[in-house]
């Protein structure tokens, strides 16, 4: 079995989704009590039928007693159906152990804890290499309602006008309200060249309105350096779309350039970015701090773990201020919220998503497995963004106007601070 953790929810994604943690997750064994509670219950599955009497003893822990009654309905039920469905001969018993199991997870009623069967499994592992087929969007669960997180930069979403905090109501024919996150992915999902329908209600308006959306192969893009000249002043604006296992590679080589550069600000753009791996996050972070720095806490309820900064630092001593908005979500939050605690950077743009719990992801024999929440993670100084987000020091919303003028009035007042920031100095 191996065991992964992922930020990434958002969608986070062996990785912490802060969503996930990308480092050295083949090579851990940790598993905690709900991983156990799923191994146990799956061989139970297969105990209880060569021995329906057997005694399951699952009570070590005084929080979860499982006893042989608390599974009798279980196998009454498996029973049952085995013996009276009307198409019994056609019974597939993977897939009633999966639907099971599946059932397990639901249970919990958490969003970004799902039960993956092998083929979504192998799915989710493709996702995190950077490339799919789909529409190019992350989304999540905002006040119980399908929501788009943001979506990424040229791809279908992007280009069909999908925004942030757009809601989708319907998939095609298909009604939202109780889909988890995993199962309205798979139905956007989809060859290259087909087209889906979604139905959304954008922030602010009371109708709906459907969007046709022409799939496509997504590269999800990692970073995109340009540098501003303003007052005879070299300012590097450093966008970050996503927190994927490649993105440390590629931040580097852009801090890299950005001091051979000698540019003397940054601007750092976390808008639109969904997150993604924890220890990514925690990385890139380092770039900006001093050895040791707390980045990020996770709280277990019972403990909690800090991380720290590596030390990098190589653009810590340059003016900096970072945009962020309501697509910017999980890994984003956290090296927003860790930058913000610990050098006063400050945050331009709007509200940002409010993802702050962290999934583990962990495979089980025969390609399944489970993505669960194990912890809920907090800034430096303690704060949880939970469902909040992280509020700007600087509001600038986008407005309609804005948007056909082409104007970035984020990225203006961006510009402005550092210049106030530098003539200060």
């Amino acid at each position: 079995m191996q065991n992964n953790k992922e930020s990434f929810p958002a969608q986070g994604h062996a990785y912490r989704q802060a969503g996930w943690s990308a480092s050295g997750g083949k090579n851990k064994s940790k598993i905690t009590i709900a991983f156990l509670i799923v191994i146990i219950f799956l061989f139970g599955i297969y105990v209880g039928r060569v021995n329906p009497n057997v005694n399951y003893n699952l009570s070590s822990n005084e929080n979860l007693p499982v006893s042989r009654d608390d599974f009798s309905v279980f196998w009454d039920v498996w029973r049952f159906i085995e013996t009276n469905y009307a198409e019994r001969e056609n019974l597939n018993k993977q897939t009633m152990i999966y639907g099971a199991a599946s059932g397990l997870i639901k249970s919990l009623k958490d969003p970004y804890s799902v039960f993956l069967e092998p083929k979504d499994s192998q799915r989710f592992q493709e996702d995190v290499s950077g490339k799919f087929e789909g529409i190019g969007a992350e989304i999540g669960i905002r006040d119980e309602i399908l929501t788009i997180i943001a979506p990424l930069k040229n791809t279908p979403a992007e280009k069909a006008g999908l925004k942030a905090g757009d809601k989708i109501i319907k998939i095609g024919d298909t009604i939202t309200t109780d889909l988890t996150i995993d199962e309205a992915v798979n139905l956007i999902r989809g060859p290259g060249g087909t087209e889906i329908i979604l139905t959304i209600i954008s922030d602010g308006a009371t109708d709906t309105k459907e969007i046709p959306i022409i799939r496509d192969t997504i590269n999800i893009p990692i970073t995109d350096l340009n540098y501003i000249t303003k007052n005879n002043l070299k300012i590097a604006h450093l966008s970050l779309y996503h927190f994927t296992a490649t993105a440390s590679q590629e931040f580097g080589n852009r801090a890299n350039e950005i001091i051979k550069n000698k540019a003397d600000a940054v601007i750092l753009d976390l808008r639109n970015n969904p997150g993604g791996f924890l220890e990514v996050a925690n990385e890139l972070a380092s770039y900006f701090l001093e050895k040791d720095a707390i980045i990020a806490i996770e709280d277990f309820g019972s403990k909690r773990q800090e991380y720290k900064s590596l030390g990098i630092n190589i653009l810590g001593n340059l003016p900096t201020v970072i945009l962020v908005n309501q697509g910017s979500a999980s890994a984003s939050e956290i090296m927003a919220g860790a930058l913000r605690d610990n050098k006063n950077i400050k945050l331009i743009g709007e509200t940002t998503f409010g993802k702050g719990s962290v999934q583990e992801l962990q495979e089980f024999g025969g390609g399944a497995s489970v993505k669960l929440t194990i912890a809920k993670w907090l800034t430096p100084k303690g704060m949880s963004i939970s469902k909040e987000g992280l509020k700007p020091d600087f509001e600038v919303k986008v407005t309609e106007e804005d948007l056909k003028n082409d104007k970035d009035a984020q990225l203006d007042k961006a510009i402005e601070i550092l210049l106030k920031m530098m003539d200060k100095n």
